[in-house]
């Protein structure tokens, strides 16, 4: 049988190291010997000896994503083959972290994780109750974080003299040293009549970084959070 379906970039290759790596663009593949964490229903192939288990947030987690709608619903897999992730064919992207590392991510954007490494859900300071991400996920300690974004993402520096203001619906991430509050780019009479849809973004000071995608969260994918 002939196709350019075959060709050596589509065709999977044996693991020569345990955990993750591209397979390609849109999925990462693990090859899991021990235990690793991913999103839940994230798992499109796997093959060898694993076991999958609906991982918990624990109480204040559970609480949390009752209230927000976010949150990171996840499960252990566990035991020693080789595993396929993917989330409606979105871009996929690993972060190598180091001891000292913390990375605040949002956890529609998390597609799977090493064990080595510790998350918690946490409040963003400063931005109330308003917003898609007033919980968002800090991810620290030694090990590779799988991220998945729909579109290309922009990282853009945040500097003392230069503070970014984004999007919440838009944001993936961002250096956990980064102070955060609410930005006002629109006035009251504007606000009255009707406004721009821009009246309120996350500002981000301090010195690091900040990741978004090119496009607003959906509504009907707001909805299924």
């Amino acid at each position: 049988m002939k196709s350019d379906l075959f060709s050596s970039e589509n065709m999977v290759k044996p693991a020569t190291a345990p955990g993750m790596t591209l397979q390609n663009t849109k999925s990462i593949k693990y090859a899991v010997n021990g235990e690793m964490h991913a999103r839940q229903g994230s798992m499109v192939a796997f093959r060898g000896d694993l076991q999958f288990e609906r991982k918990g947030q624990g109480l204040g987690g559970m609480l949390k994503r009752a209230v927000t709608g976010e949150g990171l619903p996840l499960m252990a897999v566990r035991g020693q083959g080789e595993a396929w992730f993917a989330h409606e064919a979105a871009n996929c992207f690993i972060v190598e972290m180091e001891q000292g590392d913390v990375l605040t991510i949002n956890g529609r954007n998390v597609l799977c994780f090493d064990a080595t490494l510790s998350y918690e859900i946490k409040t963003v300071k400063g931005a109330g109750m308003t917003g898609g991400g007033i919980f968002n996920s800090v991810f620290s300690g030694y090990g590779k974080l799988g991220l998945m974004c729909e579109g290309h993402p922009i990282v853009i520096p945040v500097t003392a003299q230069q503070p970014v203001c984004v999007d919440t619906d838009a944001v993936v991430g961002w250096s956990s040293q980064l102070a955060t509050s609410l930005h006002r780019s629109q006035s009251f009479g504007s606000m009255i009549r009707g406004g721009s849809g821009e009246a309120v973004q996350l500002r981000l000071d301090g010195e690091g970084f900040v990741i978004v995608r090119p496009s607003e969260l959906k509504p009907e994918k707001a909805s299924a959070n």
